[in-house]
């Protein structure tokens, strides 16, 4: 394979570790990384539904608003960190695909040191501007409390997030994606005990949930970073930890544009929860309850997502450019069917675990059960639109190309933020619901439009922008 690999069977046991997405049959090869991508995502849902489920249950409906005034401001800067290090990983899977093992390196010596600089100045710049933000969004008084202490506890764990989904989006660039699924099995087993603990037997209220999510997300860091050192390869020599400038702006120029996305897309979600706030704790309580489900309903196609991210990257690096126009079909079809099939299940079933978040008298349950399962009625009879939403952005991803998903974001933006502020006024409740499908599909058009001009570039032997290549 190459010069750093001292024999085959340093080689057998390196690729052992990982997957070469470059050779067999591409829906086998996305469905199978997919899969533990998904048990992943389902249990850090597992620890996420339970935070709510406990401190709607047991703290009450006030502190379920808390949780829901700070959802967005919270997620901000978890699209912050998961656009960077995602973005920073599609240098990762390309060099691995190519099989440029100093490339490789250096690739993921900039992700660590890069997303160690950005941990720390996001950490101090979230506690910094928490209260003010959540004054601007006009969150109710008797729930404002509640939300900083949750968003205090949270952003103090900010490391911890950078450094855990660092290390698994270097592992699943390399296609590892069996060790973030330990990682994060563990993290929540964890994270349900310790919830139980500090808001049950300790009475720390909103702040004790947020405290065992952040101690879960230290733990799924360092198993991760611990399987990162038991690997054979990379050997990384001292020279490699020097950032030099052209890596840092190659970094920068894959991950800014993601984290720009998802801050476009948090700052949608802020002015639509800012719209929420105005409707009452009760209808903040409901929009709360299936938010939380959100996570649920968007579990395979995350993981779908990040499946092709790999898939498209590795076979860019490797100049196979058939396997991936199959791959995008097989993924597209596994990832309606997917949506399909969630949405039968939460249009039946929906009310049932909504009732795990609600608490409080008969009528307030009513009052709130009525908003959230309107809520989750209409973006479930939509979920294949996010679905294919998710498959061509991080193909685009994959393949280089950061700007189209980023332009995405604004559009998700703008369509979130025009529909809540106007269809009110004409449908009422349900033009808060709508503005979330009316996002997803206007961003869907663009995305699935511009993967296959960027393909069809490929194919003809051209850049994916600019002129055509020199002869």
């Amino acid at each position: 394979m190459c010069a750093h690999l001292s024999g085959a069977g340093e080689e057998h046991n390196f690729m052992a570790k990982v997957r070469d997405m470059t050779q067999g049959r591409p829906a086998r090869l996305i469905l199978s990384f997919a899969l533990p991508l998904m048990l992943g995502n389902m249990f850090q849902q597992m620890y996420v539904m339970v935070d709510t489920m406990v401190v709607g249950k047991f703290v009450g409906v006030d502190a379920l608003a808390s949780l829901g005034a700070a959802d967005w401001l919270n997620w901000l800067v978890i699209g912050l960190v998961q656009g960077l290090t995602q973005g920073f990983s599609i240098q990762i899977s390309q060099r691995f695909g190519a099989e440029d093992w100093d490339g490789l390196n250096r690739a993921i010596t900039g992700t660590i040191l890069l997303s160690g600089a950005v941990g720390a100045v996001l950490t101090a710049a979230a506690l910094l501007l928490a209260e003010p933000v959540l004054l601007l969004l006009h969150t109710p008084a008797d729930i404002l409390p509640g939300s900083l202490d949750y968003l205090h506890v949270m952003f103090s764990g900010t490391l911890a997030l950078m450094g855990y989904n660092a290390f698994a989006s270097i592992l699943r660039a390399m296609g590892n994606s069996r060790t973030p699924l330990i990682a994060m099995v563990i993290a929540s087993v964890l994270n349900v005990g310790l919830d139980l603990l500090f808001v049950l037997v300790f009475h720390w209220g909103i702040a004790g949930a947020a405290g065992a999510t952040v101690l879960a997300q230290v733990v799924s860091c360092l198993i991760c970073l611990w399987a990162m050192r038991g690997l054979p390869i990379p050997r990384i020599e001292k020279s490699q930890w020097r950032l030099g400038a052209p890596l840092m702006r190659r970094l920068f120029s894959l991950g800014a544009p993601l984290a720009l996305q998802n801050t476009i897309i948090a700052v949608g979600g802020m002015a639509v929860q800012s719209v929420v706030n105005g409707f009452g704790v009760l209808f903040v309580a409901g929009y709360t309850a299936t938010n939380k489900l959100y996570g649920l309903l968007e579990i395979a196609a995350t993981s779908f997502g990040f499946s092709m991210a790999t898939y498209t990257g590795q076979n860019l690096g490797a100049k196979r450019y058939d396997r991936i126009r199959s791959g995008i079909r097989a993924g597209r079809r596994m990832a309606v069917l997917t949506a399909l099939v969630i949405s039968a299940l939460m249009i039946l079933l929906g009310r049932y675990i909504l009732m795990l978040f609600i608490s409080g008298d008969p009528q307030q349950q009513e009052q709130v059960m009525a908003v959230a399962y309107r809520y989750l009625f209409i973006m479930s009879s939509m979920l294949f639109v996010l679905y294919l939403l998710h498959v061509c952005r991080s193909s685009l991803q994959g393949m280089g190309d950061t700007i189209v998903p980023m332009a995405s974001g604004f559009i998700e933006m703008f369509m979130r933020v025009g529909s809540v502020l106007f269809l009110p006024a004409f449908v009422g409740q349900d033009g808060v619901f709508l503005a979330e499908v009316i996002a997803w599909t206007g961003a869907a058009v663009l995305l699935i439009v511009m993967f296959y001009v960027r393909l069809r570039r490929l194919e003809s032997g051209l850049p994916l922008r600019g002129k055509k290549k020199a002869v």
